[in-house]
């Protein structure tokens, strides 16, 4: 597969991680054991899907394939093909070299995939939590504030969230990447590095901050609510969203998604109870992040706010030298699945 390189105007340490694996080993049947028949819902697609129709979805580990079975909503009229990625850089490169129909990420792996040439265009948003986004350090570590992270070595993933929020964090106390040792890291390469004493600091996000917490004592030093929108992107091919029998069958996901989300902020136990296991993560630690959540997770269609809001990420990008060219993003959205999403669907 030719898989396109995202490449920053800033210096790195490392290229993009394209460990990937394949096909999450969970079935529907061993998810859905003890859960209440009450959570099984049938949710009415938008258009017919053919016979014999198949998706390439992408998730990361422990994701939407494991909350629609819990949800009772994995039993779908077509094939899907799941395909567990570490972040959203790795899902763009694959979507363009052929390899999937949807995945999703935040706003910045698709800016930086647009500005690339990246074949993909933004479908749905998810309204999300920002409160696991978080720069961590070790336990006994003397640092106690952004400023103090000036010539240390700091974790973090390049073209993700991470990029966008560190960034961030050191302009306000009049710092940037050069002030730093900025290691860009792959998610299960960072979180080696962090526990073995390698790194003085990580930004992270997801299931890899409880992880740290529990299994190292990591410390929060400061999240990211404030710096982050929330917003999460769905994207996929223009060839998917141009073929009637993906185009329906990916509208069907989005219907089933949006009752998951909602499942899932009704059931947090029972949500907490399936993923922990599949993350090693205790399920405490799941429901406290769960009740930590900035916001209610939920899909919506695509605005001209959501766009705005990824057209200021792009912009800040700008101002701090790690792009070298303004770009106008509505280009990369699609409004197809709007009526779906809208629940205007005929």
């Amino acid at each position: 597969m030719s898989c396109i390189r995202l490449r920053l105007l800033h210096a790195e340490n490392t290229g993009f991680d394209r460990q990937r694996r394949h096909l999450l080993g969970l079935g529907a049947a061993s998810l859905l054991g003890g859960l209440a028949p009450g959570a099984l819902i049938s949710p009415v697609a938008a258009a017919p899907i053919p016979a014999g129709t198949r998706l390439r979805i992408a998730q990361y580990k422990g994701g939407d394939r494991l909350l629609l079975a819990a949800a009772g909503l994995a039993d779908t009229p077509y094939a899907i093909d799941w395909a567990e990625f570490a972040s959203g850089n790795l899902m763009v490169e694959a979507m363009n070299g052929g390899s999937l129909d949807l995945a999703y990420g935040s706003e910045i792996p698709p800016l930086f995939g647009h500005l690339a040439g990246a074949n993909i265009r933004v479908v749905a948003v998810i309204k999300g939590d920002v409160n696991e986004q978080t720069v961590l350090v070790p336990k006994d570590s003397a640092i106690r504030a952004i400023a103090d992270l000036k010539g240390k070595r700091v974790g973090y993933v390049r073209a993700t969230t991470t990029h966008y929020y560190l960034t961030k964090m050191l302009a306000e106390v009049g710092l940037g990447f050069a002030d730093i040792q900025a290691i860009n890291l792959s998610v299960p390469d960072g979180a080696s590095a962090f526990r073995t004493g390698q790194l003085d600091a990580w930004a992270i996000y997801g299931y890899s901050v409880p992880l740290a917490q529990t299994s190292v004592g990591a410390r929060v030093l400061k999240r990211a609510n404030g710096y982050l929108s929330g917003n999460y992107l769905y994207f996929s091919p223009p060839q998917a969203i141009a073929d009637p029998a993906r185009n329906a069958a990916l509208a069907d996901v989005f219907l089933r998604l949006q009752k998951a989300f909602a499942w899932r902020q009704a059931n947090p136990e029972r949500y907490a109870e399936a993923i922990a296991p599949e993350i090693g993560v205790p399920v405490d630690a799941v429901l406290t992040l769960l009740r930590n959540e900035s916001q209610p997770r939920r899909l919506v269609a695509v605005d001209e706010a959501a766009i705005r809001s990824q057209q200021d990420v792009a912009d800040t990008f700008l101002k701090s030298g790690v792009i070298n060219r303004q770009v106008d993003l509505h280009p990369l959205w699609d409004r197809s699945f709007e009526p779906v999403l809208n629940g205007r669907a005929g």
